[in-house]
This record gives structure tokens, C-alpha cells and sequence, in this order.
């Protein structure tokens, strides 16, 4: 039997998924190894290989959500780069855009930036905006700057950015030239590749980002390779983008900006495919890991995104306002909010007495509490244990034993007695606290952009997802929840779904009214020939291969654009003008009919078609793994009101199609799923537990 493995990376624990063609799961969780994650993958891999006989030869397909990326840009752990750039443009990454994401915060400092000013150089060129050359490039200077980059100490990637380089990227190719004759192996990153799209700051910054991180990305994926061969691995590693689809290893490795947030993407293309499966159109989706809770929505089966990302901003709560606390890449992405509430966020008291929950978090080194690694300030985790929301003994299948009196003695003495609260109290304070952080997430995907979020069902995942929702659910009036399968696991098991896809986009700026449709359409042909090529080399044959067009519209005048499919045809500017103001006003109020539309980009989406469906028609749960003892029961705390309770606990077997109502405790290898009293559950297709509230 042949399996195809998803593997993603947390920032406690790492995911490890199998599954084969008829819907079988094997599942491994096991915790983070930040001194080198491909460690903990070639970990995890080989323990479900002991555990159930495998060997290398069966595995088809590796598919990966990655931090690495990320963790390079927040930790500040990329190569040193320089960055070569038109003369007079230098200060452009510095200057940025004229946004603050606190607009009332004095104390607010723009990030130190990716590139020293030092390593800035210029070049004496000029491109106009329509690619015409109006300043030749000074060879003689050129040939100098790049010996002075080349010298510069420990440099190991170089960004080129000319000014109007997305119109005509020549001059930035011959800089490239240069560097080659003089350096083979040192990475060079042009805008003109790896954004060909008009605004400098956006352009030079995201290209920056992409050669900051390119060497250490490159280096991991390398590592995992081997680590995976070593393991009889000769399968494809493909990678998850932010965007939603899947890519091969020597493209992430040349564009690592498209891997910036592939595993909360994950999480919401699995999402997606379970109300497909459901039969329902829309969701929320909520995602609660060690470190962080994130939230999306799916509106028509489908979800949203977004045009850029700021890295290391600080958490995301989606505003469209509030940005520039970060690096800015103009990549797309699956719009996801974020707030720093997981398992492990640390609870504090701030300096007016107040319980706080995050953003630190234990992460998975030392970890919660009662994980006995040598922390000792209490965390969600260890006021879930003492609540008897998650047992003792039963973390991970019972391979993870946790402390309780360790737990107990930090939420005493650091919440409960300085609040003057019994330690049932200040466990359930802290609990109350987490959730109105995480709703914090679910108000930004939903009620900010005047969404319903009653009108909703929310689908919960994520080690710590399923044993708030509840309470989360009922503080938002929320009536259903779905938790999918093997949901402690589940954005690896996401990771499975997704199809291959390569984004391409390029600058064509005009009026609506005066497109030419035989240029745009030599456009699209071009990005198309590109796409081919891409899929081509990741084995996908020409008649496998699908494209997706796409413009981004705005009013003239407007600073941001939204993206529409495009179709030719003799009426198509009357289409996009209609579908463009619907856009307009669904996203933000208000259309104006009298005011001129402009496209600004063309995008293309490039989609490997696989021979058969990515997804099994049913789904096969992981045996073997120790669950909740048959008739077993737990004390557990549902507020004042009622108090402790006697509360069965039961496998997710044990939940047929009929109701069952709570107190309920369902506890599984990979998470655990609270049902309080006024809530009930039964089990649907493809093994989904649907929860719902009494009387709705």
C-alpha cells in the first residue's frame, strides 16, 4: 500500500500524517526540535515506520508546512545581504510606507531593516514606467558596485531592485551577469523574477526578504532531503504555500516567500474540504497550537486572500488599515487572522492585577508547566489539566506524562493567591481570558468585515482547538462546531489536499475602458509558457496542467486593488466593471459608479492536475493508539455554575450518529474535545464530530 506523508511543524509540536488511497491515517505528534526541525520530522516518520512495519519504498508523496522561513525573518537568522538598487532609491526599504499598525503608540519603532545601510549600493540607470531605456547602465560603475557588494564581510545573497524593473528587468540581468563572472554560488535575487509588479517599496522589500531568507531555506529543505533518503525516502517533497497551493522543493527553495505561513494555509484548505463534505458553503475556521490561535473564513466553499503579508509585525488581526509593523511581501496568501493565545501562552498578571494570556508562549523547550522541563509560569495547558478538561495521563496517546501538582502549585501561587481566588477559579479566569483573546481572531475574519458570525458554524482544530470551542463558541452565540478528523493533527492531514500550483503576476496598468485585449492576452500567454515549464519540471505533463487568469482592479486613485477572475470575450469590459463594483461593495461598503476603473496587474495561476482525487472518499481513523478507558469518568469545571461535575469520557468511536448530550470529555491520541452541559454532539461522515448547541 502506498501513503503520502504530511508533515507539519509547530511551534511545540511536530505533525507527522500518513495516509494511503483507500483512507487509512497513521499519526504521529511529537515535540519540536527548534535546534534543527528536520530532526523532528525524520523522528516522527521513522516511528510510525517501527510502529506499523513500513519502509520508504511506500511512500508516494511528501507534503510539508514549514516555519523555517518565518522563524529566520522573527529571529533575525537570515544571511547577511546586500542590496543593489537604482542611484538615489537606497533609502526606499527604510522609508517605507507612511503607515503605522499603532497609530496612538509614541513608543512605536519602524523594524530595523534586512539590509544594512552600508550594504545599499547604487547604480547609475534609468528605465521609465514603460520599460524604455533612459539612462543606459554605467558598466564601468556597475562592475565597481559589485565588487564593493562582493567584499562585503560574510555576505551570502544579493538583492537587485532598479527602479521600473518589473517594465524591463535587462538592466538587473546584466548586474546579475556581472556578479556570476565573479561569484557562481552566491544567491542572487532580481525583482524583475520575483516581483514584476509595480510600488518600489513593495517591490525592493519583498525581493530583500526573499534573498534574506533564500540560503537558510534552501540549506533545510536540502537537510530534510537527505534526512528523508536516509530514511529509503525517494519520494517528491513538495512544500506548502501561503497561498493554499502545494510546491516543489527547488521552487521553494528559489522563492521562499511563498512558504512564509504554509502551515496555517493547511489548515484552512482542509477546512475547506471538510464542509465540502458536509455539504456547507460556509465556515469559520479556528486553529489553536502551543504557540498561537488563527482564524479564516470560507464563504461558497472557498477561502480568501490576501495580496501581501507583514512578517514579524507582530500578531495579526487581518486589518487592512493597520499595517506596516512588519516586512512587507507582496505575495499572495490565505487570509488569516492571529492572535498570541495557545496552549503554551504564558498567563501573567500585568501591572495593574490583571490575568493577561500571551503573547509569550513556553513553546515546546521548556514548555507548559506540566511538562516538568523546568518552567514556572503557568500556561492555558496547565489551567485546562486542573479544570479536567485534558488528563494527566493521556497527553498524546499517553506518551506524555504531565505533572498536575506542578501545575496546580504555579496557577496558586502566581494567579490565585495574589488574585485572592480559589485555584478552580483562577484556572477557569484564565480559560475565560484565552477564549476572549482567541475571539479577538474570529471578530477580524467575521464581524470587522460585516460578517455574521451566528450565520456560521465553526470548524475547530489544532492540539487546544477543540477544548475551547465550545466555550468560544457560546461567548460569540455560535451554535454548531465541526472538529474533523484526527484534529490535533489536522493541518498536516491538510497539507494532503491542496493541488500544485505556481503564482505568476505582471504590472499592465490601464483603464478598463482601454484594455487591449490582444496585449493582454500575449501577457497571459507568456505567464502561461512559464507556468508549463514550472509544472513540467515538477512531472506534471502538458495535458495535466490548468491555468487560472486573474486581474487586479481599482479606482483610480484607490492605493490597494482587488482580484478578479478574468475571461476574455466582446463584452468583457462591461463584466469586470459590473463584477468589480459587486467586489467593491461587498468588500468595503461602498461602489462608485462614476468613478474610472483600472486594471493594475494580470495574475495567473498555474495548477498541476494529479491523475486521481487527493482527497479519499471516506476516511479510515488511526487504530492501534491508546484512547479513554471504556466507562471512565473525570471531575471537570464548567464555572460557578455548575461547578464540578462527574464527566464521562469516551474514544471518538463511541459517539455514534444519534446525540449525545453533555457534560462530555472525548479523548483521542491527538487532542481532546470538551462538550459542556448545553451542548451535543454526534459523529458524522468522514468521522467529523458535529457539536451543537441545546435548543438551536
Amino acid at each position: 500500500m502506498k501513503y503520502r506523508i504530511g508533515v507539519d511543524i509547530g511551534g511545540t509540536f511536530t505533525d507527522v500524517v500518513f495516509l494511503a488511497e483507500n483512507g487509512l491515517t497513521l499519526t504521529a505528534k511529537l515535540p519540536s526540535t527548534p535546534d534543527d526541525y528536520s530532526r523532528g520530522i525524520a523522528d516522527g516518520v521513522a516511528a510510525i515506520f517501527r510502529d506499523h512495519g513500513l519502509k520508504g519504498e511506500q511512500v508516494s508523496e511528501v507534503l510539508h508546512g514549514t516555519t523555517i522561513a518565518t522563524n529566520a525573518i522573527l529571529e533575525k537568522k537570515g544571511v547577511r545581504t546586500a542590496l543593489i538598487t537604482t542611484d538615489g532609491f537606497a533609502d526606499v526599504l527604510e522609508i517605507r510606507r507612511l503607515r503605522m499598525p499603532l497609530l496612538y503608540d509614541l513608543a512605536w519603532r519602524k523594524p530595523a531593516t534586512l539590509v544594512d545601510r552600508a550594504h545599499r549600493f547604487e547604480v547609475p540607470e534609468r528605465i521609465d514606467h514603460q520599460g524604455a531605456i533612459e539612462r543606459p547602465l554605467d558598466e564601468g560603475h556597475a562592475a565597481r558596485i559589485v565588487d564593493r557588494a562582493l567584499a562585503v564581510d560574510g555576505i551570502e545573497a544579493i538583492a537587485i531592485c532598479l527602479l521600473n524593473a518589473y517594465a524591463n528587468g535587462a538592466h538587473e540581468r546584466r548586474l546579475r551577469a556581472l556578479i556570476r563572472e565573479r561569484n557562481a554560488d552566491i544567491a542572487v535575487c532580481l525583482s524583475s523574477e520575483v516581483l514584476p509588479e509595480i510600488k518600489e517599496y513593495e517591490r525592493t522589500s519583498t525581493t530583500v526578504v526573499n534573498a534574506y531568507i533564500q540560503p537558510v531555506v534552501a540549506g533545510y529543505l536540502s537537510a530534510l532531503e537527505g534526512r528523508l533518503r536516509d530514511l529509503g525516502i525517494a519520494a517528491p517533497i513538495l512544500v506548502m504555500q501561503s497561498n493554499g497551493g502545494a510546491m516543489g522543493v527547488a521552487a521553494a527553495s528559489a522563492r521562499p516567500i511563498h512558504i512564509i505561513e504554509s502551515g496555517p494555509a493547511a489548515g484552512v484548505v482542509g477546512a475547506a474540504e471538510i464542509i465540502h463534505r458536509l455539504g456547507h458553503a460556509d465556515a469559520l475556521t479556528f486553529d489553536m497550537g502551543g504557540t498561537t490561535a488563527k482564524a479564516s473564513i470560507i464563504e461558497g466553499g472557498g477561502f480568501n486572500r490576501v495580496g501581501a503579508l507583514d512578517v514579524g509585525g507582530g500578531i495579526n488581526l487581518s486589518g487592512r488599515l493597520l499595517t506596516g509593523g512588519g516586512y512587507h511581501v507582496r505575495v499572495p496568501a490565505i487570509d488569516i487572522a492571529e492572535v498570541g493565545a495557545g496552549g503554551g501562552s504564558l498567563l501573567v498578571l500585568d501591572a495593574g492585577g490583571g490575568l493577561k494570556v500571551g503573547p509569550q508562549s513556553a513553546g515546546a523547550d521548556p514548555g507548559p508547566v506540566c511538562y516538568d522541563l523546568g518552567n514556572d509560569t503557568p500556561t492555558v495547558t496547565d489551567a485546562n489539566v486542573l479544570l479536567g478538561y485534558i488528563s494527566p495521563s493521556h497527553l498524546v496517546g499517553g506518551e506524555l506524562k504531565l505533572n498536575y501538582d506542578k501545575a496546580a502549585a504555579a496557577v496558586n501561587d502566581r494567579l490565585a493567591v495574589p488574585l485572592g481566588l480559589s485555584i478552580e477559579a483562577a484556572a477557569h479566569g484564565a480559560h475565560i481570558v484565552a477564549n476572549a483573546t482567541m475571539a479577538r481572531a474570529l471578530r477580524a475574519v467575521s464581524s470587522d468585515r460585516g460578517r455574521d458570525p451566528r450565520e456560521f458554524s465553526l470548524i475547530a482544530f489544532g492540539g487546544s482547538g477543540s477544548v475551547h470551542a465550545a466555550s468560544l463558541c457560546a461567548s460569540l452565540d455560535i451554535h454548531q462546531i465541526i472538529v474533523p478528523p484526527v484534529s490535533g493533527v489536522f493541518s498536516a492531514l491538510g497539507l494532503l489536499f491542496p493541488a500544485t500550483e505556481h503564482h505568476y503576476v505582471q504590472t499592465h496598468k490601464r483603464a478598463l475602458t482601454a484594455l487591449d485585449l490582444a496585449e493582454i492576452e500575449n501577457l497571459f500567454r507568456t505567464c502561461e509558457r512559464e507556468g508549463s515549464a514550472a509544472l513540467g519540471s515538477e512531472g506534471y505533463a502538458a495535458g495535466r496542467v490548468a491555468f487560472g487568469r486573474f486581474v487586479d482592479m481599482r479606482y483610480a486613485g484607490e492605493n490597494s486593488e482587488l482580484t478578479l477572475p478574468f475571461e476574455a470575450g466582446p463584452e468583457v469590459a462591461a463584466e469586470l466593471r459590473g463584477a468589480f463594483d459587486r467586489a467593491h461593495e461587498r468588500a468595503y461598503g461602498y461602489c462608485s459608479q462614476e468613478e474610472i476603473v483600472e486594471v493594475v496587474n494580470i495574475r495567473l495561476i498555474a495548477t498541476g492536475l494529479s491523475e486521481t482525487s487527493r482527497v479519499p472518499a471516506q476516511l479510515e481513523p488511526p487504530g492501534g493508539r491508546p484512547i479513554a478507558s471504556e466507562n471512565a469518568q473525570r471531575r471537570a469545571y464548567f464555572g460557578r455554575d455548575p461547578g464540578w461535575l462527574e464527566t464521562p469520557v469516551v474514544g471518538r468511536q463511541a459517539i455514534g450518529p444519534g446525540e449525545t448530550e453533555g457534560p462530555l470529555i472525548i479523548e483521542e491520541y491527538d487532542c481532546t474535545t470538551v462538550v459542556p452541559p448545553g451542548w451535543r454532539v454526534r459523529r458524522d461522515d468522514w468521522e467529523v464530530l458535529v457539536i451543537t448547541a441545546t435548543g438551536s
